[in-house]
C-alpha cells in the first residue's frame, strides 16, 4: 500500500505512517510531495492521500488523522489510545489535551529544523513513536501508574477508585 501527503511532515504526517506500518501494514510506503501536488501524485503513484483537506484520511472537528486512522482499524490499544491524546494534542496546538503534547512539538520542530530529507525525518520519527508506544505500553501494565501519570484512566484497566 501506498501512501502520500505533504512535504516537510511534523506530528500527523510522522505519527499516522509510523501508526500504519506498526499495527495495519508494515511494508506500506509513503510519499512526501508539495501540498499542491499530493492529489494529483496520489493517482499517478495509485497511492492514499492523507493528511490533506478534503481526503478520507484526514482531520475530523477536532480529531487528527491519526485518531481517524485508529478508528477506521478499531484499534484498541490502550497505549495507542494514549499516544492518540498527544497526538492531537500536539498536532492541533492543544496541549492541555495531554500535558506530553508539548514536548512532542517541541521535539517534533527540532527534528524537522535538523533534518532536511523527508524520508530521513519519518525513519528518526519512527524511533520516536517507537519510544512513545514502549512508554505508553508501560503505563498501561500498572493501573496505578496510569492513573497518576495521566490523571486520568486510559482503558478499562484503569477502573481503580482513588
Amino acid at each position: 500500500m501506498k501512501w502520500i501527503t505533504r512535504e516537510r511532515p511534523k506530528i500527523d504526517r510522522i505519527a499516522s505512517p509510523w501508526l500504519i506500518k506498526t499495527f495495519i501494514d508494515k511494508n506500506a510506503e509513503f510519499i512526501y510531495v508539495p501540498f499542491s501536488d499530493v492529489l494529483n501524485k496520489a493517482k499517478e503513484f495509485d497511492a492514499i492521500p492523507f493528511d490533506i483537506p478534503n481526503v478520507e484520511y484526514t482531520h475530523y472537528e477536532e480529531k487528527s488523522t491519526f485518531d481517524y486512522i485508529v478508528k477506521k482499524y478499531k484499534i484498541k490499544d490502550p497505549a495507542i489510545l494514549i499516544i492518540a491524546d498527544i497526538v492531537r494534542g500536539a498536532d492541533t496546538d492543544r496541549h492541555d489535551i495531554a500535558k506530553e503534547s508539548a514536548g512532542l512539538l517541541a521535539i517534533s520542530a527540532g527534528l524537522s529544523y535538523n533534518i532536511t530529507d523527508d524520508y530521513k525525518l519519518l525513519e528518526t520519527g519512527m524511533v520516536i513513536y517507537d519510544g512513545l508506544y514502549s512508554w505508553g505500553q508501560h503505563i498501561c501494565t500498572n493501573r496505578i501508574i496510569c492513573r497518576i501519570v495521566l490523571l486520568k484512566t486510559c482503558c478499562t484497566k484503569c477502573t481503580i477508585n482513588f
